[in-house]
């Protein structure tokens, strides 16, 4: 790769973390600029289409949307981390797009007002984890005991619902084994670890006290 990759993000953003995630799997040098998505700075506005994080500048181009940048940055620092079989490979890029709907998910239980609306988002979160327990090979990873794509883009995820976990005492993967070691083997993987900030559990929970709903409660 002739040229050095940047990262643009967001101390708390987890698409960007997928991209690291990869990056330091391969051991690839890249930088990583962090902004205040509430008060932007002016040349990010100029090369953030959408006005959101992630964002990758490679050279003079830009590129932008995280399962994207995920998908180039794996395409240019070879070898590939998704499965050779075309069929697998595809099937996993449909449920790297299911956890969009967990994502979602978790940005409104963040949200909920009361007991209620989180344990109605709660179980929808349950529901999708069942449906992925499914479709989980039982190994390691989610294919085989090699790491992936598909890995790398629910790592964050996994590490979202730890922090709530643990700040607020709530589970999330009761009655789900696979889940739950699949989540812990992600966890304990070095380029997760090093994905985020030191601070990142610190700077969740503020977010989720700052907030102000249920969960803050709980905190």
């Amino acid at each position: 790769m002739s040229q050095k990759l940047e990262l643009i993000s967001f101390k708390l953003c987890p698409f960007v973390q997928r991209a690291v995630i990869v990056l330091k799997n391969k051991n690839v040098d890249f930088d990583i600029t962090y902004i205040d998505l509430n008060n932007p700075p002016a040349w990010f506005k100029e090369i953030s289409p959408l006005g959101q994080v992630p964002v990758l500048k490679v050279g003079d181009d830009v590129l932008f949307e995280s399962s994207v940048i995920q998908e180039y940055v794996d395409e240019v620092t070879p070898p590939s981390l998704h499965p050779a079989d075309p069929l697998v490979k595809a099937k996993n890029r449909s449920w790297i797009a299911f956890g969009g709907q967990l994502n979602e998910i978790l940005f409104k239980m963040i949200r909920a007002e009361d007991h209620e609306q989180f344990s109605q988002l709660k179980e929808q979160m349950h529901n999708l984890l069942t449906r992925l327990e499914e479709a989980h090979s039982g190994h390691n990873f989610f294919n085989s005991d090699d790491f992936c794509l598909i890995d790398a883009a629910f790592a964050p995820l996994f590490m979202r619902l730890n922090i709530i976990s643990n700040a607020c005492d709530v589970t999330f993967m009761d009655g789900l084994p696979k889940m739950q070691a699949w989540s812990q083997t992600l966890l304990e993987r070095p380029c997760v670890k090093e994905s985020v900030v030191e601070e990142l559990p610190q700077l969740y929970a503020g977010m989720i006290q700052h907030t102000g709903g249920f969960l803050s409660t709980l905190a």
